[in-house]
């Protein structure tokens, strides 16, 4: 499991470089430059590639941390992210981080630490059989699909909180994909692996969730959708890790119990770090009272 948190940790690191690097890089540019001018701008600041190059990062230890260990680990270490670009936005960018944004942060690590000890998820095979596949894919596709049609009307916050939640499910979704790829990349090799199934599922579902997850971000407020991302994200990926994977945990009630308390006290961390965090990356900007 060790190798596992590492892989992991070292992926949602990628991911905080990625957004915190990206971002500097744009608020960075010419202040009237627009359209094709500041793309190009972008395309040739080294700041703004090497977003891109944390990014592919990410991807590749997200990967090797699912090839190697569980979903159910995996996963919920993921939202190390929301810390890693909390540390960065206060050391870099210099930003002013309210000391309950801070506390929330070490609740999160903590919260995720007693789960993981706790609950011991272990287990799961190899190859998953066909009808856990489509069960398991086919619900979570069609419960993303009613929740993007639901959330095509009404309020900003509702669109924004139906949607997230459904660009939650499909990322948990495109994580059971890539274990999947990579079992296939290890077992039959680059050539082989387009002979299977799993990579043009990664594809097509990867390709279809980004689309939500910018629909997400266009439709309403931002403290609504992320802590919404974040939480539901892992929770459908430990659903899934059991459903497709066979994963499971320790047989210990009450070492369950803790842990089931110790992973809703970290999703509850997460809401309380999302919404009081600053609401942009401005160095110069402080954390609002409230954010709608």
């Amino acid at each position: 499991m060790h190798v596992t948190i590492i892989y992991a940790l070292l992926a949602a690191l990628g991911n905080a470089l990625n957004v915190t690097t990206q971002h500097a890089a744009s608020v960075g540019g010419p202040k009237k430059a627009a359209g094709r001018r500041f793309l190009a701008y972008l395309v040739q600041n080294p700041l703004w590639l090497s977003g891109w190059v944390a990014l592919i990062g990410a991807f590749v230890f997200q990967a090797l941390a699912l090839h190697v260990g569980q979903i159910s680990v995996v996963q919920p270490l993921l939202v190390t992210e929301l810390v890693f670009t909390l540390v960065l936005r206060r050391v870099w960018i210099r930003q002013s981080i309210r000391p309950v944004t801070w506390w929330a942060g070490a609740l999160t690590c903590l919260g995720l630490a007693v789960f993981l000890g706790t609950s011991e998820p272990q287990g799961g095979i190899l190859s998953p059989p066909a009808h856990a596949w489509v069960t398991a894919g086919g619900a979570t596709v069609g419960a993303a699909a009613l929740l993007a049609l639901l959330g095509v009307r009404g309020s900003p916050a509702r669109r924004a909180a139906l949607l997230a939640t459904a660009t939650a499910a499909m990322w948990a979704l495109v994580a059971t994909f890539i274990k999947a790829t990579t079992q296939d990349l290890s077992q039959f090799g680059l050539a082989g692996t387009f002979t299977h199934w799993p990579v043009y599922a990664l594809a097509a579902a990867g390709l279809v969730t980004e689309i939500l997850e910018q629909a997400t971000l266009h439709v309403g407020p931002l403290s609504v959708s992320q802590p919404l991302l974040v939480i539901v994200d892992p929770i459908v990926s430990i659903a899934l890790s059991v459903w497709i994977f066979a994963e499971y945990f320790t047989e210990n009630v009450t070492r369950l119990a803790l842990g089931s308390m110790a992973f809703v006290g970290m999703c509850c961390a997460v809401a309380v770090l999302t919404r009081t965090a600053p609401a942009t990356m401005s160095s110069t900007g402080q954390p609002p009272d409230s954010q709608g």
